[in-house]
């Protein structure tokens, strides 16, 4: 799906890492939530509290993901965060990329 329709997005960015990440909140009528953003090169470590997919649209990056040691992951790739977790990315290049949340 290249786009979303009747949608509500939130305005304010959600920005960490001094800027390095950043992305908007898409707000669904069926109550489901998902973010679009960038992430450039760098490591960074997140925390879920949901379980959720990363869908990478473009980039290329590396994630360790609980359990697992490091994988390669490109644009057209997705990976899934479970609930409840940390992982971590080594982002390569400018990453494009779509996140979905699917509750615990």
């Amino acid at each position: 799906m290249s786009q979303f329709e009747n949608v509500t997005v939130v305005k304010a960015a959600n920005i960490y890492f001094d800027g390095k990440v950043s992305s908007r909140t898409v707000l669904f009528a069926d109550g489901s939530k998902k973010t679009l953003g960038l992430m450039l090169p760098g490591e960074y470590e997140f925390g879920t509290s949901e379980k959720e997919i990363m869908e990478i649209l473009a980039g290329e990056l590396d994630v360790c993901l609980p359990g697992t040691g490091w994988q390669a992951i490109q644009g057209g790739q997705s990976f899934e965060v479970p609930a409840d977790a940390k992982f971590q990315l080594k982002v390569k290049t400018p990453t494009d990329y779509c996140c979905s949340y699917l509750g615990k």
